[in-house]
């Protein structure tokens, strides 16, 4: 009798080969001891920077950053990189500027416009990198540089002294349970982008497709289109970042983008992300930026200049990467058989075209390169 070869479906699998789960999560966790030890390092160098009173004026700004992280994020485990951070946050914020008017009636115009130009930046990266299949560090850099320019002339039309509507300043400092309303964006955002990533067909399928683009394609999977998704719902978060810096500080400049050049990239990296793509957790992310941004203010307490903090982000960074290659399926012992054979079982394979609409309808087509 010969021996069946298909693969075995979800639903055969038993329970007892189930992933270890404890393993993926490793990388994400170095994050909260990390926080834990910065907090035990600033009760003995800097015990005012966790007063209860600088705490609350920090964390705006770290929500600023986890946002714009969290959309890195989702360009990383896409197997990409984007440096039009800064450019996308100065247009959102101009955009604010210079439709609203200063008008609260035309807040709700302006709000979306910043949103829409924001994602048309970010999928015209996603085109330029997924299809044309150009270096997204060269794209990303060269679409900024061109986003700056624009926004530069169209900042020139506006008067200097332009604000944003006295409705979203108001919006800006409100706060609820004593915490800024950016900050309960942010949570709300990191905890629905983890829960459709782990929990739903699409998110399990563009995890596989920043894991292995090749396999992805071999099982249908449009590598192209899931790539693209990426650019864009992350250029979207860095406009939702830009408004939400714009009705917090009020009347924002040319410069209200610079600090999001490499610090949306530390974050991501120290948060567990994977530099190979398909794994990240915006959860941990969120909580890099957190450390970020209270490393940033223990650094200035101290005296500190800024261009060490400059320092110890390129370091973060740099930690982070060689962190994000370490081969945690080693550590696992006799439980790494198991962990593949799930592995198999609930590959990409196991999904049928018909059922994601994001699937190649023509297997044909050339291969995604890696």
């Amino acid at each position: 009798m010969t021996e069946s070869t298909d693969i075995p479906s979800r639903s055969r699998v038993p329970p007892t080969m189930a992933a270890p789960h404890w393993r993926p999560q490793m990388r994400f966790a170095a994050i909260w001891i990390a926080i834990i030890g910065l907090i035990c390092f600033c009760a003995i160098v800097a015990p005012r920077s966790l007063l209860p009173s600088t705490f609350l004026a920090i964390i705006p700004l770290a929500a600023f950053l986890a946002i714009a992280a969290i959309g890195e994020t989702l360009v990383l485990m896409a197997r990409g990189i984007d440096l039009s951070i800064p450019a996308v946050i100065t247009l959102s914020s101009t955009i604010i500027l210079g439709f609203s008017g200063g008008r609260d009636e035309a807040m709700l115009a302006a709000v979306a416009g910043a949103l829409f130009f924001s994602a048309a930046i970010g999928f015209i990266n996603g085109l330029l990198v997924a299809v044309f299949e150009l270096n997204a560090l060269i794209v990303t850099l060269a679409v900024g540089a061109i986003t700056s320019g624009i926004t530069l002339w169209y900042r020139e039309s506006l008067p200097q002294e332009a604000r944003v509507p006295p409705g979203m300043a108001t919006w800006g400092d409100a706060r609820l349970l004593d915490l800024n309303f950016s900050v309960w964006i942010v949570a709300a955002l990191a905890v629905i982008l983890n829960l459709v990533l782990r929990k739903t067909a699409i998110g399990r399928q563009f995890s596989a497709v920043g894991a292995n683009p090749r396999a992805a394609w071999v099982a249908g999977l449009n590598v192209a289109l899931y790539q693209m998704a990426a650019f864009t719902v992350a250029a979207f978060l860095y406009g939702i970042a830009g408004i939400l810096v714009s009705a917090f500080i009020r009347n924002p400049t040319l410069k209200v983008g610079e600090p999001y050049l490499l610090a949306p990239i530390a974050a991501a990296v120290l948060g567990g992300t994977a530099m190979s793509g398909g794994i990240g957790s915006m959860v941990a992310v969120a909580g890099a930026a957190l450390f970020l941004t209270q490393l940033g203010q223990v650094l200035q307490m101290l005296g500190l200049s800024s261009a060490l903090q400059f320092v110890i982000e390129g370091i973060a960074i740099a930690l982070g990467m060689a962190f994000s290659r370490l081969n945690f399926t080693q550590w696992a012992g006799p439980k790494n058989s198991i962990w593949r054979r799930k592995q198999n079982a609930d590959g990409v394979g196991s999904k049928v075209a018909g059922e994601n609409p994001f699937a190649v309808v023509n297997r044909h087509h050339r291969p995604p390169a890696i």
